[in-house]
């Protein structure tokens, strides 16, 4: 039986065989490897003889162990405080784009600050920060305190000191201009938001002047646009043509002492308002109703609105259209739907006017039963400066007209007339 397994044992191969006997013949001798240390005095470290440290030697000193990393999170609020804002308005995202008058009706997310959990010593109740506690009922809703106005005057009043002269204007309106430099703000859809105040201060730090590119949405309403600079910036316009402005930022003014703006760290979410288009229109009937947005859609477009374009010349050309036609339709193929929507509430409060459909990317308006046209209106297309420096309208005019009613702007110098539609 042995034999049969023996034989049944296939045979190693010869290469096998040789390898077994080179390894067998070419291990080292140990006096080789005792010269080697010999010869090269090398003496191994401790570390990779750890049981002879306990036969003798003294243990390696052990450094003190660092706290583990621990990233920098927004909840952790026990050693930063709360920055303290001393600035004389409400917080908003937006200044253009939001009114105090028009309550919202809910909001579409919890009370979420967006300057983040902690970061700023003022409650945000949904749709800003305000600067008075809202627990004071004091003060109405919608009406802001005078108190808050009078400071704000004070303090442009202190940076502004004494007017520039036209030589003055002359100069810093040239180093704004396109080809001196590359510096602008762009304000676009959002309007004047909270950051954007701190962009003009660090622009304010290298330059007296900033020019701030006005583009879509906000320009339907520029008299609007330029009180809310001057009035949360707390400089001056001291040039306009088209949307494009130059804002100055006073002779008193201190890069150092600038006000502490708290920056939101996200986009809010917008509240719930009214709907826009109703049932059935004011003073008219369901089908009345039906026949006319049916008759707004088919009557010939007054104008067509480009993305990101100017559009300050749009009220006072509805104004114009309403002398002979009823109803007019707006061309807003390629815009945002909630763009067209806010340019629609914009013209119901300017014109005024009745909404009647935003359908197929249309603005349809009626101008009413009882539609009496505004006498002595006049809009001015562009603001700039005479030969002599004077601005030719300025925001100062604006704020002494009365809200309700447009009055006639007028140009302070004779030799230049602003033009009007």
């Amino acid at each position: 039986m042995i034999l049969t397994k023996l034989s049944r044992q296939k045979p190693l191969p010869l290469s096998l065989l040789s390898t077994r006997h080179l390894l067998s013949t070419s291990a080292p001798a140990p006096a080789s490897s005792s010269r080697l240390r010999s010869l090269y005095a090398f003496e191994p470290p401790l570390s990779l003889h750890p049981q002879s440290s306990s036969s003798g030697a003294k243990p390696p000193s052990k450094k003190k162990t660092k706290p583990p990393y621990r990233p920098p999170s927004s909840l952790d609020r026990t050693k930063i405080k709360a920055v303290k804002s001393d600035l004389p308005f409400d917080f908003r995202f937006s200044y253009t784009e939001s009114s105090p008058n028009v309550r919202p009706i809910g909001l579409r997310e919890p009370k979420y600050s967006p300057f983040g959990p902690g970061r700023v010593n003022r409650e945000w109740t949904g749709v800003c920060a305000p600067a008075v506690d809202r627990k004071v009922r004091s003060v109405e809703e919608g009406v802001e305190e005078p108190k808050l106005e009078e400071k704000r005057k004070a303090m442009r009043e202190s940076i502004q000191g004494e007017p520039l002269t036209g030589a003055e204007r002359k100069i810093l309106v040239e180093r704004c201009q396109r080809h001196r430099t590359k510096r602008q703000i762009n304000l676009g859809r959002d309007g004047l938001t909270h950051n954007m105040l701190n962009d003009i201060h660090n622009h304010w730090r290298r330059a007296e002047a900033v020019r701030v590119k006005c583009m879509g949405l906000p320009t339907v309403d520029m008299k609007n646009v330029c009180f809310q600079l001057e009035d949360k910036t707390f400089g001056k316009i001291i040039h306009r043509h088209g949307g494009q402005l130059v804002l100055y930022r006073g002779r008193n003014y201190s890069s150092k002492r600038r006000p502490a703006i708290p920056l939101m760290l996200w986009k809010p979410h917008e509240p719930i308002y009214p709907r826009l288009i109703k049932t059935t229109i004011e003073g008219l009937s369901i089908e009345e109703t039906k026949e006319m947005r049916k008759k707004g859609l088919a009557v010939p477009a007054l104008t067509k609105l480009a993305k990101n374009g100017y559009y300050g010349s749009l009220v006072p050309m509805v104004r114009d259209a309403f002398l002979t036609n009823e109803l007019i339709r707006i061309d807003c193929r390629g815009l945002e739907k909630s763009d067209y929507k806010k340019i629609g509430c914009k013209l119901r409060d300017l014109v005024p006017c009745i909404l009647v459909t935003f359908e197929k990317e249309q603005i349809v308006v009626w101008r009413g039963q009882d539609y009496k046209p505004l006498e002595d209106v006049q809009f001015p297309m562009d603001w700039d400066e005479s030969p002599n420096g004077t601005l030719l309208v300025g925001v100062e005019d604006v704020r002494s007209s009365d809200s309700s009613s447009n009055k006639q702007w007028l140009s302070s110098s004779d030799d230049e007339e602003s033009s009007v539609s």
